[in-house]
């Protein structure tokens, strides 16, 4: 059971708005009470679509850069070293608003797959409503 990973052993997921590695997944079968992995936003980009996890809390450590978070449609400011909790089953979305790359290490608990998100199409950014 391999239980140091280095983040340029992983694949890299091109998903909208963010490039995501996951470091601790479920299918590794090393944790049964956490995953992680690293997202990274490019300046402009937003994390789409809005989604929450039903069954998990989510910690996000912004490691370098800046940008928003909108948690159930309150925005807020993050930075490097900002902490974010979103409660389980909280509709949220990442946004860089800097110049450079946002990067960010995101904590689960219970451990999540793509496959338990819970995906909002409709739900926008609170700063793109109209």
């Amino acid at each position: 059971m391999k239980t140091v990973i280095h983040e340029s052993e992983v694949e890299t997921l091109n998903l909208p708005g963010r490039a995501l590695k996951w470091l601790i997944h479920p299918s590794q079968k090393i944790s049964d009470k956490c995953s992680m992995n690293t997202v990274t936003i490019n300046s402009g980009e937003t994390v789409k679509p809005a989604h929450s996890h039903p069954n998990s809390e989510e910690v996000i450590y912004v490691v370098s850069g800046e940008g928003k978070v909108m948690i159930d449609n309150e925005v807020h400011i993050i930075k490097t070293g900002t902490t974010i909790l979103f409660p389980q089953g909280s509709i949220h979305m990442v946004r860089n608003s800097g110049s450079e790359a946002l990067k960010l290490i995101c904590f689960f608990t219970s451990p999540v797959t793509l496959e338990d998100y819970k995906f909002y199409e409709d739900v926008p950014f609170l700063e793109d409503k109209k």
